[in-house]
């Protein structure tokens, strides 16, 4: 974990492995190691503390979206999503995006749609799926861990997942956003606009140090 916080920056997504039987449930229906999605906001002073501590933002199935810890994430194994090239205003944007979601609930129906788009049946072609469902129950004030964190992006026009439109009269295309109850925590980290960041290598990682047996 000490690792992990020395790489942390504001804006950063860490995505989980969590161990319980809904994250197992969500590992198998995405096919991805990773089962929940966090946004590091920075030290920030929050709970009962008097000091500023590591604060990450995410949605808890029986919480709901909440500020929580660094040591929330212990034991578990994680990776540091990073967004590139994010300007301090689009950043604050973002915090204050995610800060204004605290206290709401989490969205189980969008889960269940997501089973339904995720597994194989009915025979549809995957292409075709996202346009056949209109995912979760549709209130703002409800979200999943991965759709809080696309949704607060895509505030900010931040790209995940964009899809390409036609091009328009003049040769321009125009991106168009994905709708942000789809996504899963694994977009995060197949994304091209995401850095993987690995603490071992940000600690200047020599394997000429290693004492072999």
């Amino acid at each position: 974990m000490l690792r992990l916080a020395e790489c942390l920056m504001p804006g950063d997504v860490v995505l989980v492995e969590g161990h319980s039987r809904f994250s197992t449930a969500i590992k198998y229906l995405t096919q991805s190691t990773w089962s929940h999605a966090a946004v590091y906001l920075g030290q920030r002073v929050f709970g009962a503390e008097a000091q500023a501590r590591h604060c990450f933002i995410e949605a808890d199935v029986v919480d709901g979206v909440r500020l929580v810890g660094l040591e929330s994430f212990e034991d578990y194994h994680a990776r540091i999503c990073r967004p590139v090239g994010l300007e301090d205003g689009a950043l604050q944007r973002l915090i204050d995006f995610l800060l204004g979601e605290v206290g709401h609930q989490y969205d189980l129906r969008n889960l269940f749609d997501l089973a339904r788009y995720l597994l194989p049946t009915p025979p549809v072609p995957v292409r075709f799926r996202r346009k056949m469902l209109a995912l979760g129950s549709g209130d703002p004030t409800k979200a999943i861990c991965s759709t809080l964190v696309a949704r607060a992006f895509q505030s900010i026009h931040y790209p995940i997942l964009p899809m390409m439109s036609k091009p328009v009269p003049g040769g321009e295309v125009v991106w168009m956003p994905r709708e942000a109850s789809l996504f899963v925590p694994r977009d995060f980290d197949v994304s091209p606009y995401f850095e993987v960041v690995k603490p071992t290598l940000m600690r200047g990682f020599d394997y000429r140090t290693i004492n072999w047996a």
